[in-house]
């Protein structure tokens, strides 16, 4: 009788460890993957066409690569333009296909959704932007910086004049960031340098873009032309004019030896890392991706046959220094207005450099028109 009451307290155990167990796994399972479903899916929202040079047709180049080795099902929106109201209509459309995941894949997206996304909580978004982060709202990037400081030191040593322009979109972190990592390594290289910005004020304008590098050549006397911009219309004023150029996303195709070397996303990298954290559940745990060279996420093309040995060697040189732990922002830094920014023992913070990041370094000027 005793036996066979203990085998009951023992059955009675079992079934309340099940069901606790049950419990545990259905309230951490969190927002990863939705068990439910066999295939996950990924809505991918773009401000221009997969197809394109630049930008965009990287993007969706790194987001198929991830999304084919991972078995994921993609969706793409394709000519999303920012600050339209199209952006919301997207996302509609997207729950309405039933995807897990949107990727919101250009940096003003999140300004206009930030509030929308809250009233689509089994949809975890990723946002190309540190401004805005939510429950269901993480955030990614390519600290694409350290490899516009690469290409400063190129830029730097290859310029005769000094004068480096610099045809940019709009003042926002991301941009200021890259601006102030690109003069670091020009002023690495010669010290004397400047670098001229000239702001097209948009993404996409590329009658803009190729009046504002015929303007840096001719009135600020650039020899050497860089840029941020989703098309590669400075590289075309470059190539026309004969001075040297640095171009952003991919290799121009056709150039001449002038075309020094490209600042290039390696995205298939930082997408198959953020959704190999979404299959494992770790999309509400992990808010931030932000890979350099140390993953290999970002870094310069072939370097064009006239930049000297010597040369890449201050840029390998450079390299190592980063991926063993040196960082750009540290140091003594001044802003171009002569204000102390980074003290000789302080480094300046993620924190900053992602969302504050309003004022340029020594040697940047601003072109006026």
């Amino acid at each position: 009788m005793k036996n066979k009451k203990i085998r009951y307290i023992l059955v009675f155990l079992a079934i309340v460890i099940f069901a606790f167990t049950v419990v545990i796994i259905l309230t951490f399972k969190g927002r990863g993957r939705r068990e439910s479903k066999d295939v996950i899916k990924v809505g991918f929202i773009m401000s221009g066409s997969k197809d394109e040079e630049g930008w965009n047709g990287l993007h969706y180049d790194g987001i198929y690569s991830a999304c084919e080795e991972l078995d994921i099902e993609l969706i793409i929106k394709e000519n999303i333009k920012e600050h339209s109201g199209q952006c919301q209509v997207a996302i509609s459309e997207l729950a309405n296909e039933n995807v897990d995941i949107i990727i919101l894949s250009s940096y003003g997206y999140a300004t206009e959704v930030k509030d929308i996304v809250k009233e689509y909580p089994d949809i975890t978004f990723y946002s190309e932007s540190f401004d805005y982060y939510g429950d269901n709202l993480n955030c990614y990037f390519a600290r694409i910086y350290q490899a516009r400081y690469l290409s400063g030191i190129i830029a730097g040593h290859m310029s005769e004049s000094g004068v480096i322009g610099y045809v940019a979109a709009m003042p926002n972190s991301e941009v200021n960031r890259g601006i102030n990592a690109f003069t670091l390594g020009v002023k690495r290289a010669n010290p004397d340098a400047k670098v001229v910005v000239a702001w097209s004020n948009s993404w996409d304008d590329g009658d803009r873009e190729k009046q504002l590098a015929k303007e840096l050549i001719e009135k600020e006397n650039a020899d050497v032309l860089a840029y941020h911009q989703n098309q590669p219309n400075v590289i075309e004023v470059a190539e026309a004019s004969g001075v040297y150029s640095i171009g952003y996303h991919e290799t121009y195709e056709g150039a001449s030896d002038k075309f020094l070397t490209t600042v290039e996303f390696r995205w298939n990298i930082t997408y198959k890392e953020l959704l190999s954290d979404y299959i494992r559940g770790k999309s509400d745990v992990i808010s931030t991706y932000w890979f350099g060279l140390e993953k290999e996420a970002i870094g310069l093309a072939d370097v064009s046959s006239v930049v000297t040995q010597d040369i890449i060697a201050d840029v390998e040189s450079a390299k190592s220094e980063i991926v063993s732990g040196d960082k750009i922002f540290s140091g003594i830094i001044y802003d171009n207005q002569g204000q102390l920014r980074c003290n000789e023992d302080e480094i300046i913070s993620d924190q900053v450099l992602m969302n504050s990041m309003d004022w340029y370094v020594e040697g940047v000027y601003i072109y006026e028109e």
